[in-house]
């Protein structure tokens, strides 16, 4: 993060939120939402500086922006922020804005939660589910106009409720209603890796020769990780993983172990190494665990294949 200070502000609940970023205060313990261009003109109009101290939410973050200009931080990284209109934050994770950060034309909405909403309800455990809680800033959501325009229904919708008296049937209402707006998000998000195929073809063709020269280099090298792709191509796990998943059917896992096996395979035939040498070589520390997925994978043991091969 370009931010060199390692201070951090932990906001623990919503009334947390709201207190440190001067907004009024919430009308339902959990659950908040704010109106980007009212809260934006109000802190101008109070001269309130931006927020640039790196923030821990630990609570979940849907925001529909439009007219946002400059760069915010997400994790170690800065991410210019003046594309993309939806996007989403998961509770631990850490966000900031820089000091040059433009609300001047910002217009949207915020909805904040926090995990304690969900945890009697099935949604507790399906918000695990929706990648996107986990995509970097600069993978935000692209809207069409149309999309723009369900979502915003959806969230006066979850407004109108918000604003009523809390009574015995409030919570379920306002979940009911959230898992509506997370289930369209899903959608639109899947659509987008669908309409945006040449960014994303470009990203397979360069993750596929990645992959390929990392089992082409002769050297001793430990196993490939998910993370060492996404790191590598500069998006985000799970990002690779459902891109990859919607232009090919298979994750970046299943891509990592297909590899590996035809580099096993190719190991096996044309070199005299034992089978725990060659587990070595593609970066196993025990060659039991070589030999256990080479077995579910080709339903043949290492030495199966090389002596049915022969």
């Amino acid at each position: 993060m370009k931010n060199a200070s390692k201070d951090f502000h932990v906001l623990n609940t919503v009334t947390d939120y709201t207190r440190f970023f001067g907004l009024p205060a919430p009308a339902h313990p959990l659950l908040t939402i704010i109106d980007l261009a009212e809260a934006c003109g109000w802190a101008r109009d109070h001269n309130i500086p931006p927020v640039t101290t790196p923030v821990v939410q630990q609570f979940y973050t849907i925001a529909l922006k439009r007219g946002l200009k400059g760069e915010l931080y997400y994790g170690h990284q800065s991410y210019d922020f003046s594309d993309g209109v939806l996007f989403f934050l998961a509770p631990g994770q850490v966000f900031a804005a820089d000091a040059s950060l433009d609300t001047s034309e910002v217009s949207g909405w915020l909805l904040v939660f926090h995990p304690d909403l969900l945890h009697k309800y099935p949604l507790g455990q399906k918000i695990a589910t929706y990648g996107f809680f986990s995509y970097e800033v600069h993978e935000a959501l692209h809207l069409s106009e149309r999309e723009e325009g369900v979502l915003n229904g959806l969230m006066q919708t979850i407004q109108d409720e918000y604003e009523r008296p809390i009574d015995a049937f409030s919570q379920d209402v306002l979940i009911s209603q959230l898992e509506v707006l997370l289930n369209y998000a899903n959608r639109f998000y899947h659509r987008q890796f669908l309409t945006r195929r040449t960014a994303e073809h470009d990203l397979l063709s360069r993750f596929e020769a990645l992959l390929n020269a990392y089992f082409t280099e002769a050297a001793e090298k430990p196993l490939p990780t998910v993370q060492y792709f996404a790191d590598a191509l500069h998006v985000s796990p799970a990002y690779l993983s459902d891109m990859l998943r919607t232009l090919t059917g298979q994750n970046t896992q299943q891509h990592i172990h297909h590899a590996l096996i035809e580099k096993a395979k190719s190991l096996l035939l044309s070199t005299s190494l034992t089978i725990n040498e060659t587990a070595f070589r593609l970066g196993f520390e025990y060659p039991q665990y070589f030999t256990r997925l080479f077995k579910s994978k080709t339903g043949q043991t290492p030495a199966a294949f090389r002596f049915s091969a022969h």
